[in-house]
Formats: C-alpha cells, structure tokens, sequence
C-alpha cells in the first residue's frame, strides 16, 4: 500500500449528544467529551481547522475553543434536554439542522462522527457534502449486550451495522476493538484504522501528595466517572463491605467523584449504607481536570470496573499521575493498563475478586510503588499529538480512497 497523500484543510466534527465543552462524569459527558475535545485542539495545533458539531437545547451558538476550533450548538427537535434515548427519534432534524446552520461555512474535506447518534447523521451529511465519513464508535450495542448483559435498541444496533458497510473509515481505540467491529459487525478490516486515546500530560503527571505514602494496610481508592451501573462503582462498594466485614485489619477508603446518570440511576449512597460503610466512603461531585489530577495523584489506586469500556481514559489519566490502576479485564481496558506492569486487571465483576485486589494492593506498599512508577513512564508515551498523527492519516486513508473511487479506479485500502 502506498501511503497516503492529501492533507486534510477542514474537518467537520460530530458529537450530537455530548459537548465537549461539559464537564465529564456528570449527564452524558465522559470520556467520549475528552476524546473530541482534545482531538479538535490537538489537529487545531497542527494547523487543521476544526468545526465540532453538538445538539444545542434552544438556539444556535458558536464558542472558539482555540484558534481555528470552534465548537457549534444547533437545536434539532424540541427544545430543551434530550436524552440519547429521545434523540434517536430526532436524526433527520439533526442533519438538516446542521446542514442549514453551515450553509456558507467552507467546504469540509472530512467529517468524523463520534457514537452511533452522530454517525447516523454523519452518513446524511456526507452524501449533502460529498466528503469522506470517519467513524468512531466509542461504545458498541452488541459488545454491551455481550459484556454487560444490557439491552440495546435495534435501532442503535441496524445503524451500527450500517456505518460499518457506508463509513469510509472507522478508526479504533485499540486492536482489541478491529477485532469486535471485523466480528461482531462484519466490518472489513481494512478499512480500519487503530487511533489511540491520549492524555493531556501537561495536566495529568506525577507529583507530589502528602496523603501519598499510606502505610502498610492502609489504601486510598478513586473512582472517577459516572455513576451508573455499568461503570460499576457498587462493585468496589460492596468489595468494601468485605473488606470491612472479613479484613477489618485494612484501612480501605474510597473516594467517588462523579454523579448520577443515565436512565437507569444507581443510587450508590443507598448502597453504601446498606453496606455499613459510610464512615469509608467519601462522595465528590464531578471536577475540573486540574483537580482531578490532583485526586489522582493523592490516591494510591485508581478503580475501574466497568463492565464494558472501549478503551477507559480516566485509566490512562491516572497512570498519567504515577498512579497504579485496578481495573476489570474487559475491552480495551487491556490495552490500556499493563497486568502486573502498570496496575492489576481484575477477572470477573465477583466484589470478592475485587475485594481480594484491594487487599492484595492494600497489603503491599512496595508493589504500589513499582506500578505507580512503571505507569508514569508508560503513560508519558500517550499524548494527544500521537493521538491527531494517527487520525490524520485516517483522515489520509480516507480521502485518498475517495479520490481514486473518483478516478474509476480500484481503492486498495
């Protein structure tokens, strides 16, 4: 294969039902929110313009994210909040929305779709525009059902399935990922394109904490995201309940910075107190990530026990800050914390197989030390400039294409 060869100018960005502009951990917002923020500033760095696409609630805006980066809020259905559920009915508005508000803009020589809502009106706009789609899928229907038992519209899934036949090119977080779009969504596999996450390390690196060095026994435990079932803080709660029960030797303290979201909220302070673990639970509403770096840097492990994650930034992040993490061995949570290296992976979602690790970390100062020091050289290699390299020949691949399907020729991907 020849490498590619156009550079792309102009690049419409599609995040229909989060912005980039929230703070994650609250709503909707969460890793996806990070990932276009600092996909759209970090393509702005090298000069590529950037017009980031969101539902707004009411009227149109434009907000100058950097220079050359603007993110854009154009209302499509009712007024007012709509949840991603609600949303779905109201694509076509959204499509047309944005179609109209960027009537006069500059043409665009790609657009990136980000989760299945915006790819849906990315292959619309794409069609109107006659410019290559790229797709992201951030999380996928049929990969929830499988590791997290949820259930998933057909509608998310037909249109999971179509992007996968109709995007251009759809980038992946990690191998992992090619391997469950090529499988479970009959996606070619080449025209995929493995894109890593990155982290902003000019916010997320080592430093240091007085509340750091917790002595032998003791542990401080962060989960940072949202809290809903399928992000699994209760996992971690109710591993403390045994701690607390079977290990009372252990000082094993967990703080939750996040809150309630999703249709089908978790109430963890109920939980907690059914536990009997009040006194060991500290709840924090969502922070700026200047603050929660510093969180992270205070903690001796950082919990992620999701039941599903395509890749898990706040996994990333927290290595970032010289942090060992302690997360569920699914998705692309392998890719992003090295077993045994970088943090622990813990099989299975059994609070007594999570209970045993904390222990385990709890019990082991010096182990925490060796991961905690492994994760920051580990992490230091994931900035978002590799991140946008990566994207851009993506963007490459797939303007090339067009431009030989263009010729009459046939593509060699």
């Amino acid at each position: 294969m020849t490498e590619p060869t156009i550079l792309p100018k102009r690049i419409a960005m599609i995040s229909l039902h989060t912005s980039p502009l929230e703070q994650p951990g609250s709503g909707d917002a969460g890793g996806m929110n990070v990932y276009v923020r600092h996909l759209a500033l970090a393509l702005g760095e090298l000069g590529i313009e950037v017009d980031v696409f969101v539902r707004g609630e009411t009227q149109s805006s434009a907000t100058a994210m950097a220079p050359g980066v603007v993110c854009h809020e154009v209302p499509a259905g009712p007024a007012g909040k709509l949840s991603k559920e609600d949303l779905a009915e109201h694509l076509e508005d959204a499509a047309r929305a944005i179609r109209d508000y960027a009537t006069g803009f500059a043409p665009y020589e790609v657009i990136h779709s980000h989760y299945w809502l915006s790819g849906v009106v990315g292959l619309r706009l794409a069609k109107v525009w006659d410019v290559p789609l790229v797709h992201t899928m951030h999380t996928m229907g049929k990969v929830k059902k499988l590791s997290a038992q949820t259930e998933e519209s057909a509608a998310r899934i037909r249109a999971e399935m179509l992007l996968c036949r109709e995007a251009d090119r759809l980038m992946a977080n990690t191998p992992a990922e090619v391997q469950e779009l090529v499988d479970l969504y009959g996606a070619q596999p080449q025209i995929v394109d493995v894109v890593e996450p990155g982290v902003d390390l000019s916010c997320f690196h080592p430093g240091v904490c007085v509340q750091r060095e917790s002595p032998d026994g003791s542990l401080r435990v962060v989960f940072a995201g949202r809290l809903q079932k399928l992000k699994g803080p209760q996992i971690l709660v109710r591993a403390l309940g045994i701690l607390a029960r079977e290990r009372p030797d252990l000082d094993v303290k967990l703080s939750v910075i996040g809150a309630r979201s999703g249709a089908k909220e978790l109430n963890l302070q109920k939980l907690v107190e059914a536990e009997g673990v009040e006194h060991l639970v500290r709840f924090s509403l969502p922070m700026p990530a200047e603050h929660l770096a510093k969180a992270f840097r205070c903690a001796d492990v950082v919990a992620v026990p999701s039941y599903s994650e395509s890749f898990g930034l706040v996994a990333l992040e927290a290595q970032a800050c010289g942090t060992p993490v302690l997360a569920h061995r699914v998705g692309g949570l392998p890719h992003a914390v090295q077993d045994g290296r970088t943090g622990i992976l813990v099989d299975g979602a059994e609070p007594a197989s999570w209970a045993a690790a904390l222990a385990t970390l709890a019990t082991n100062p010096a182990l925490r030390l060796s991961l905690g020091t492994q994760a920051a050289v580990f992490a230091a290699g994931h900035g978002w400039e590799q991140t946008a390299d990566a994207a851009i020949m993506s963007y490459q691949r797939a303007l090339d294409c067009c431009a030989v399907l263009a010729s009459g020729s046939t593509p060699a991907h």
